[in-house]
């Protein structure tokens, strides 16, 4: 029972991806195979690495930013700990008034380099797992001078971060960008921390992060009882918040052309407000 519980959770978020992604052979390596996962997570950067212990295992976490600020778990797309996910760490660390944000390597040091391999690596994610390495991480943030701690995340980690507010007692805030967790997973009526989220009003992963499913959180959290925010961004698909240069790249390459600058500033003027608020001391 419990082993058919565990597969039914690794595979609810995939399979909205699989039915809703355009046939693309989009690979940043076309070379690889799907199953030929690099790993790139140990390019430091300006990130400190560290490796925290949970349970009987243990993992790297990146890290950026101030010392003694507030902490932020960071939750990568499906793609694992790329540059895109470091990109957005960073940019969270240095909003008014500073941060701390801490990225959990939740594929333990493998990157999908193209939608096979992402796929490939979420559908053997052990969710319930991934939300232990989460409140892991928060505890680790706060053992380590951030008095109060938030959790973000994009895609799967937008998904895991709402998870979050759910099911780990410890995390003070959440932003989310589109991603709604699966109801086997966590049921976000039951959200105890303030949830703010970001959806594209483009995103076609129907049940995953499309207009139904941010206006089916809405209603879930309107229950909850907590401090929310669900946002939807005219004339952008899924992962708008995606601006480097290979992030447009890959973005296109997947049928996602949409640019659109002043959504991304805006969302991130709204993110900074959220967390600036939630975790003041």
């Amino acid at each position: 029972m419990l082993a058919a519980v565990a597969v039914n959770l690794r595979s609810a978020a995939s399979r909205a991806f699989s039915k809703s992604l355009p046939n693309s052979t989009f690979s940043l390596s076309p070379l690889r195979s799907r199953f030929s996962i690099r790993a790139m997570a140990d390019s430091a950067g300006p990130f400190k690495k560290v490796q925290i212990q949970r349970d009987d295992t243990a993992f790297d976490a990146y890290i950026v930013g101030k010392e003694d600020a507030p902490g932020i778990v960071v939750l990568q797309e499906w793609w694992g700990v790329d540059f895109e996910i470091k990109n957005h760490a960073v940019k969270i660390s240095e909003l008014a008034p500073g941060f701390k944000a801490l990225i959990p390597d939740l594929y333990r040091g493998k990157v999908g380099l193209d939608v096979a391999e992402a796929q490939h690596l979420m559908d053997g994610l052990d969710w319930q797992g991934a939300v232990k390495d989460i409140q892991a991480s928060v505890n680790w943030l706060k053992a380590n001078g951030s008095k109060k701690v938030g959790v973000t995340g994009f895609c799967m980690g937008g998904a895991l971060s709402i998870a979050s507010s759910v099911l780990v007692p410890e995390v003070d805030a959440v932003v989310a960008f589109y991603g709604v967790p699966s109801s086997e997973l966590a049921d976000p009526a039951q959200a105890k921390a303030p949830i703010q989220a970001h959806f594209g009003e483009l995103d076609s992963f129907v049940g995953f992060s499309d207009v139904t499913a941010a206006k089916s959180l809405e209603e879930k959290l309107k229950a909850s009882g907590v401090p929310y925010e669900v946002h939807l961004y005219p004339g952008n698909a899924h992962a708008f918040m995606n601006r480097s240069e290979d992030g447009v790249k890959r973005r296109k390459g997947m049928g996602m052309p949409d640019e659109d600058e002043a959504a991304v500033q805006l969302a991130w003027s709204r993110f900074q407000s959220w967390m600036a608020r939630h975790l003041s001391a």
